[in-house]
């Protein structure tokens, strides 16, 4: 549904705020988002009159709401390829581990400590991009982390041992995150509420379709070149994103709290992309304590602890299979590096089943919801899609431990692996809605600790899977994880009952800035 509306003359001295704010309306008592015309209470609306626009935007053409779909659009796709770089990176070591392993003379499993030390790194960045965001601003944040990364996936293609290596591999993890990390703040500081949805979808599936995507790369690369090309590739990749930032993004922060100087018209593009002019004009208001408090104010609230908990004892295993599948599958089917790089295409196709399924899937259950709940939309109404995605999971996990300790068809595992992932990329769209609906002004906290209990989960499970499977049987392993991830939906149903008590018994973050 389109979000055009008309945006009078910009005032002269301030920008003009909407009286009313929804969104903190919304976090108490449900977003009113379908409404007759004649009920609307002269809010600003989409052009049928059917829809709020949640938040208001104000008059002012340089809010980011009110830019051109187009542009919105563009900054969304690299955010998107830029939220693409740390897990295809991260995964890319999945493969190349083979031929390091040999290089190095060491076994595979020591050569996996790179990996488990950049899935960490990749965790931990989020909260910090996020801080640093609330302090300097989006774009210089990004701009900076980005340019960082291509410095260190340079260092991980240069690297002639493993120590240099396994540095370089920690300390890519930390700064290639920050779209990872931070990317629900772009989402939600240029698209309105009925818009976010969607919007989630494109980004997340970037992020799952890019631990596939490296290895399966990887696979056909080191099928005739040595390792080294593999992660030439990744900088390539992060050079390009680097140079879509500095051409195309802009900064996007807009305090719909206070009146503050305008950024734009004021300097060139560049010095805001440096966070010159961010400094210079007092746009950013938040102090050093102001935004180092912001991560620890949010992962406080027990809707969101609770989210990032589910999410990492899902999630977990993801990372844990695609780490190490290419250990499994190789001895057990006779796979080289070419045949290991075309199993996955099961994962990235499953991903973009769910991409495609959720585009429509989660805009039909809030609507019913909707319906049923009076025209409010409650946050908790992003969770029914967890219900549809679980038997997939489920049944993906236990198809999987089946195939591998029953040496069933590869056609098989590869079924079960695509079960599982197409539930996996619902269940994120799902769980990062319903974490920003429940604390929309802290959309880039919200989503860093989200991000931290995937990455903490697949840290985790990474160092253990192959031991693991050794001991008890693939059969046994899976079905223990089949399991855990059934427990864990038990939080799903406590969130949907309870969640909105908790939320009205934590309080609103009360945040300095949106």
């Amino acid at each position: 549904m389109d979000a055009k509306h008309s945006s009078p003359e910009t005032p002269d001295t301030e920008k003009d705020r909407p009286v009313v704010d929804l969104e903190e309306i919304g976090e108490r008592e449900g977003y009113m988002l379908y409404t007759p015309r004649n009920k609307n209470q002269n809010l600003k609306t989409t052009d049928d009159g059917q829809t709020v626009l949640i938040p208001q935007p104000t008059n002012f053409p340089h809010d980011p709401l009110n830019w051109s779909p187009f542009r919105k659009n563009l900054i969304l796709f690299v955010i998107s390829a830029t939220a693409f770089l740390p897990d295809y990176g991260s995964a890319t070591g999945a493969v190349t581990l083979l031929q390091q392993a040999k290089q190095w003379n060491m076994t595979e499993d020591h050569v996996n400590h790179s990996q488990a030390g950049n899935i960490f790194m990749l965790g931990v960045g989020g909260p910090v991009v996020v801080a640093l965001s609330a302090y300097f601003g989006r774009l210089p944040v990004l701009f900076y982390f980005v340019l960082m990364a291509l410095a260190t996936a340079i260092w991980c293609t240069a690297a002639q041992s493993f120590e240099s290596f396994m540095a370089a591999r920690i300390l890519n993890g930390f700064f290639s995150t920050v779209a990872q990390g931070g990317g629900l703040m772009f989402i939600k500081d240029m698209f309105f509420l009925h818009e976010q949805a969607r919007k989630i979808n494109i980004w997340s599936g970037s992020i799952i379709l890019s631990p596939y995507l490296g290895p399966m790369f990887a696979a056909f690369i080191t099928n005739t070149q040595v390792w080294q090309w593999a992660f030439g590739l990744y900088s390539i990749e992060t050079g390009l994103c680097l140079i879509a930032i500095i051409l195309f993004v802009e900064e996007t922060y807009y305090d719909r709290k206070n009146i503050q100087p305008d950024l734009i018209p004021n300097a060139p593009r560049w010095k805001r992309m440096l966070g010159i002019q961010q400094r210079r004009s007092g746009y950013m208001v938040n102090t050093p304590k102001d935004a180092i408090m912001r991560p620890i104010t949010v992962i406080m609230k027990p809707v969101v602890f609770l989210s990032t908990i589910y999410y990492m004892l899902t999630f977990a295993w993801v990372v844990g299979v695609n780490t190490t599948l290419s250990i499994f599958v190789g001895p057990l089917y006779g796979f080289g590096p070419k045949q290991i790089g075309f199993f996955y295409f099961t994962p990235v196709v499953a991903a973009i089943l769910g991409e495609l399924t959720g585009h429509w899937l989660h805009d039909y259950l809030a609507k019913l919801s909707t319906n049923r709940n009076q025209g409010r939309l409650e946050p908790e109404a992003r969770l029914l899609a967890i219900w549809f995605a679980t038997p997939f999971i489920l049944a993906g996990i236990i198809l999987l431990g089946f195939a591998l300790e029953g040496a069933y068809h590869y056609m098989l595992t590869a079924l079960g692996w695509g079960f599982y992932v197409f539930g996996v990329m619902i269940v994120t769209v799902a769980i990062n809605a319903y974490v920003l609906d429940s604390y929309p002004e802290a959309s880039g906290e919200v989503a860093a600790w989200v991000c931290f209990g995937r990455t903490t989960g697949g840290f985790i499970v990474s160092y253990f899977m192959v031991e693991w499977a050794g001991k008890q049987g693939a059969r046994r392993q899976f079905g223990t994880m089949a399991g855990i991830v059934a427990g864990a939906v038990l939080i799903v149903l406590v969130l949907q009952v309870r969640g909105k008590e908790l939320r009205g018994w934590a309080g609103p973050v009360r945040f300095k800035t949106g």
